[in-house]
């Protein structure tokens, strides 16, 4: 039996100061290193998927900051605006790795957003690409994505720049479709490449995990899941059936009800950080039940999480990042 650990962690704006920057930033950004390289090791993964990198620099730093043990990174090509992106760090070597940032063809792609003179155009692509790699332990192969998909904050495009405030209810309400539309195709986009890995004729078992910036429950959540039938605690979960070779599996429902959520938003809980797992990650035990993974969210990571509202930039000085790490062990 082989154990396989990972976790998803959005570790909020991991950016490594410019040339220049004051002692006090320089200062701040070792400190955040230090804190998430401890709870990192505390918890040791075989592979932790990352969420808001600030390029490659920051990774090799939060690398060299957990020492030997994370010897292996990835990073997606295609950041955001923000220069933010997806990363891994693995215990295990990086045999494959690959990009995706374009929306394949389909009437649920077919996504439009507003410019800054309220003009209609095409969006064709993720905000931040997805990133997917292949490790091996122990002889279990398996297949990781980890995407940050559309969030929920609302940003207006203006001359020369964006504000967090509209113009007016008729702008708010757009703008807050739009990113409902680019969250949901985005899950499509996953779904679609989770699909072409699943049918594959040298099947690997896949975990898809990361900052789905909605709850479980959310229709871009559960676009994920695959065919009817895919919810951990159902009646048809311990019964094998012909959808199983496509379903993934939210492990959100195993975490304890008490700790179910991974961020706080205006003093309410949300799980945004989730796990999805193929079903070749639950073998059947010998009273045909399914072993399920321990799963946890980390809240207690930094004494509590904090409540944070819409403007990002009020939390510029903060060290721990306002997502709790989400952790699944397997054995399988």
């Amino acid at each position: 039996m082989t154990e396989f650990n990972v976790m998803t962690w959005n570790v909020e704006s991991l950016f490594r100061p410019a040339d220049g920057a004051s002692e006090e930033d320089q200062d701040r950004y070792q400190r955040k290193l230090a804190l998430l390289a401890d709870v990192i090791s505390q918890i040791d993964p075989d592979v932790v998927a990352l969420q808001e990198i600030g390029g490659e620099e920051p990774l090799h730093d939060l690398q060299q900051a957990l020492g030997e043990s994370f010897s292996h990174n990835a990073i997606s090509a295609f950041p955001d605006r923000r220069g933010i992106r997806v990363a891994f760090l693995s215990q295990h070597a990086v045999v494959e790795r690959a990009h995706r940032v374009d929306f394949p063809p389909g009437p649920a792609l077919d996504v439009h957003g507003i410019n800054s003179d309220g003009e209609s155009i095409p969006i064709n692509r993720m905000g931040r690409g997805a990133l997917r790699i292949r490790v091996t332990k122990n002889g279990l192969t398996v297949d990781l994505i980890t995407a940050h998909l559309k969030s929920k904050l609302l940003t207006f495009a203006r001359p020369g720049g964006s504000s967090f405030t509209p113009l007016d209810e008729e702008e708010r309400a757009q703008v807050a479709g739009i990113a409902l539309m680019r969250r949901t195709a985005e899950a499509v986009t996953l779904r679609i490449r989770a699909n072409t890995l699943l049918d594959s004729d040298n099947r690997t078992p896949l975990i898809i995990l990361g900052d789905f910036n909605d709850v479980p429950e959310a229709q871009t959540s559960i676009i994920l899941n695959g065919p009817t039938g895919s919810e951990i605690g159902t009646r048809g979960f311990d019964r094998p059936d012909q959808g199983d070779a496509s379903r993934l599996f939210n492990l959100a429902p195993l975490v304890d009800p008490n700790r179910r959520y991974s961020r706080v938003h205006r003093g309410r809980g949300e799980m945004l950080d989730q796990i999805y797992a193929s079903v070749d990650l639950f073998p059947v035990e010998q009273n045909n039940d399914r072993r399920l993974p321990e799963v946890d969210s980390h809240i207690d990571f930094e004494d509590q999480l904090s409540s944070v509202g819409d403007n990002p930039g009020e939390r510029t000085d903060e060290i721990a990042p306002d997502h709790a790490p989400v952790t699944a062990k397997f054995n399988i």
